[in-house]
């Protein structure tokens, strides 16, 4: 996960260099990545669910999902950097928790909701 932390760091520095880090509020950022989120969905917005997993092999379409993808990634990178987060650890923390929530044996094949843990 060494890749993330690199990515952050890089990040940092490019807000450093600019004096862009006091732009870079947590509000902002998520501004940010929200906007981002939105273009990325824009993309895949009026394809058949067909249409959307043989997208990659469009090279423009693909060349745009990519960027997308990339400021997504950015943005969540960055936005977890100031807020302190390690985005492993609360990928992993979150995981756990679904395979709580959702037993295979009760939710194969299903798209229901599950209940929230007790205490949640």
């Amino acid at each position: 996960m060494r890749e993330i932390a690199d990515l952050a760091g890089r990040l940092r520095g490019f807000a450093a260099e600019r004096e862009w880090e006091q732009f870079h509020t947590p509000k902002n950022l998520a501004m940010a990545l929200s906007g981002e989120v939105g273009e990325l969905v824009a993309e895949f917005q009026w394809l058949t669910p067909e249409e959307s997993r043989a997208i990659m092999g469009d090279a423009e379409a693909a060349a745009r999902v990519r960027a997308e993808l990339g400021d997504v990634f950015i943005y969540l990178t960055r936005l977890a950097d100031v807020l302190g987060v390690d985005l492993v650890a609360a990928a992993h923390a979150k995981l756990d928790e679904s395979e709580r929530r959702y037993d295979p044996a009760t939710y194969r094949g299903s798209a229901r909701k599950a209940p929230p843990l007790d205490g949640s």
